[in-house]
């Protein structure tokens, strides 16, 4: 089971970067360096996360195998490049009631992270108006693996821009 948060900086480069700098600035300015380093060092990256998303993605796969999800979900199956992201939006909805339907901890979590990740890639476009797209409840509802499919599929499209 994957634990790790990569949506987290390093925090080791940040770290020595200040205390080197506060090595050569004991001043008041190195301490506001080294305080504002450690800060930044908290702070979600800035980058794309697809691949990350893919990983999560694939632990989803792997433990959905184990336990039976009834639900069915609102499905993009064949995105338009022109709304890829509220087909994402869409998706991302639709990850709650997996979590939910799931009654299981290590999927609760890894949805929860894949997500975040997701939105965080999507921030930069977060004020895109996508025009002619159709809404989350005009889609047609789906299994949860034609689901989870299609939105590998999704991903793959962010993933191959970014």
């Amino acid at each position: 089971m994957r634990i790790s948060k990569p949506y987290l900086r390093s925090t080791s480069i940040q770290c020595y970067l200040c205390l080197l700098l506060n090595s050569h600035f004991l001043t008041e300015a190195g301490i506001h360096v080294f305080i504002l380093g450690c800060f930044s060092a908290t702070l979600p990256k800035t980058e794309a996360y697809w691949e990350d998303v893919m990983l999560d993605l694939h632990q989803i796969e792997n433990l959905i195998q184990s336990i039976h999800i009834d639900a069915t979900l609102y499905t993009e199956s064949d995105a338009h490049p022109n709304c890829k992201v509220t087909a994402m939006k869409c998706f991302l909805m639709e990850f709650d009631v997996i979590s939910h339907e799931s009654k299981n901890g290590n999927i609760s979590e890894t949805v929860k992270n894949l997500v975040f990740l997701a939105n965080s890639s999507l921030y930069s476009n977060r004020y895109i108006t996508e025009s002619g797209c159709k809404e989350c409840e005009e889609l047609e509802e789906k299994n949860i693996k034609e689901f989870l499919q299609s939105f590998r599929h999704l991903v793959q499209m962010f993933y191959n821009t970014s």
